[in-house]
This record gives structure tokens, sequence and C-alpha cells, in this order.
């Protein structure tokens, strides 16, 4: 028992650290930007694959939906629903140009993680009493807010107006081929594990640990965007408030020098 609170502690630590990464990694260079242009419809598909791989709420989500799924049947059922949701409004957002808030979508995303872990954790009924909102339905409704957190992403890039619906196509098949290698993963990992008499308390506070990290996603994110709607409130001009935090810093420390250097004289 204890050996498992340890390890979700460990989840619970490394989830914060991947998320202050993941919520101010917004933005790219204009080298990676190059890097793309010269690469064609293959590089979206790397991107594409890449950015799944790399989307720690993405891959949350995903271990929420397969954790407690053994037959073969339901793990397609319930991925191809969030497949289908995440490709509509990647798909239709990237088209029409639709385009929301990054951090208010990531905010989202992070509830995300949070509610597929609680509905494994059975709070409905323990908690709340009351019956669970349908898990296929709802696993297509939040799939539709996770299109919209690619579509996002996919609008950073270059895109190549005379054949953006390839550029889209291109990327969206490499988000499920990194999608598919990191559900493979999973599977092997909670297969192994389930036959462990461990399984059961780690599955316990390893959904906790998913609704913890979800909850400090949401918040990081929700104080992105705080940063970003009311500049004047917290004296940031620029868009990327990661910047300015790190400009602040540096501006302390040359502070701090200063001051020590008159401190020396004196």
């Amino acid at each position: 028992m204890l050996s498992v609170m340890k390890q979700s502690r460990w989840l619970i630590a490394l989830a914060v650290v991947l998320f202050v990464g993941q919520a101010f990694g917004h933005g790219m260079s204009e080298a990676e930007k190059l890097s793309i242009i010269e690469g064609g419809n293959l590089r979206y598909m790397w991107l594409g694959a890449t950015h799944m791989l790399s989307g720690y709420d993405h891959l949350l989500f995903v271990f929420g939906i397969v954790f407690f799924l053994t037959s073969f049947k339901e793990i397609v059922k319930y991925i191809t629903a969030f497949t289908i949701g995440h490709s509509v409004t990647l798909i239709y957002a990237t088209l029409n140009g639709i385009q929301i808030n990054y951090f208010l979508i990531d905010a989202v995303i992070g509830l995300s993680v949070s509610y597929i872990a609680f509905a494994n954790l059975d709070g409905f009924k323990r908690l709340l009493g009351i019956k669970a909102p349908s898990l296929l339905v709802m696993i297509t409704g939040l799939g539709l807010i996770h299109g919209l957190g690619l579509s996002t992403r996919l609008q950073q890039l270059p895109l190549n107006k005379d054949e953006l619906l390839l550029n889209i196509i291109s990327f969206n098949i490499g988000i499920e081929a990194g999608q598919v290698l990191a559900l493979a993963i999973m599977l092997l990992f909670l297969s192994g594990w389930r036959k462990t008499q461990s399984f059961k308390p780690f599955s316990v506070f390893s959904n906790y640990a998913l609704i913890v990290a979800g909850g400090l996603l949401f918040l990081m994110q929700m104080h992105g965007y705080s940063h970003v709607s009311n500049p004047d409130e917290f004296g940031f001009s620029a868009d990327n408030h990661v910047h300015e935090h790190i400009k602040m810093n540096e501006a302390r420390a040359a502070e701090l020098v200063k001051q020590n250097s008159h401190d020396s004289i004196d």
C-alpha cells in the first residue's frame, strides 16, 4: 500500500512538472515554421504524431478512458468515439479558421481529464447519488473539445491555403498514429498490472492523481488566460506571458546584483 501511495505521489509530481511546460508551451519559433514549409505534408504528419505523444493532457484523457476497459470491443468503441469527436472539430475549425483562446481550450481539456477519472471512481453514484451520464456520449463530446485544442495548435503552423485540406488530413493522420502508439503502450502496461494484487489500490490512487492533475492544469491555464485577457491587471504587455515572467526574473536578478555591488562598495 505504501509503495502504491508513493507511486501515486510521484505521478502527481511528474504531472505538475509536465503541465507547467504544457501550460506555457504555446507558439513556435521561426526555425520550426521554416522546417514545416520545407518538409511538406510528411512534416505535418510528423508534427501531428509528436504533438499527440507530447500532449500530456490528451494522453492522460486516453489513459483514463482505457483504464478499466478489458475487452477489445469496448476499447475500440470508446477510442473510436474520441477519435471521431476530435477529428470533426479539428477539420471543421481549421477549414473555417475558427480560433478559440488556447488557454481556455486547454483549461477545459484539463477538466476533461478530471472528469474521466471521476467517472472511473464511480463518483456520480457514490458522491452525488445520481446516475452517471452516458460515457460514450461524454467521450464523444469531450473529444470535440480536444479537437478544438488540436485545431488551435494546427492553426499556429504555416498552412498552405492551396493544400489546406491535405495539410489538415496529414496532421490528423499523424495525431491518430501517435494515439495508436501511445494506446498500445498503455494497454501493455495495464494488462500486465491487472494480474497483480496491487492493481486495485494502484487504480484508485492513479485516478485520484488524474483528478488532481486535471485540476492543476485547469488552474494553470486559467492563470495564463488571465494574463492574456487582463494584461493591465498583471502588468504584462505581451501575449506570451511566460516571456514576461522570464523578464521579471532577469530584472530582479539584475537588481540584486546591483544592490550587492553597492553594499560591497559601502
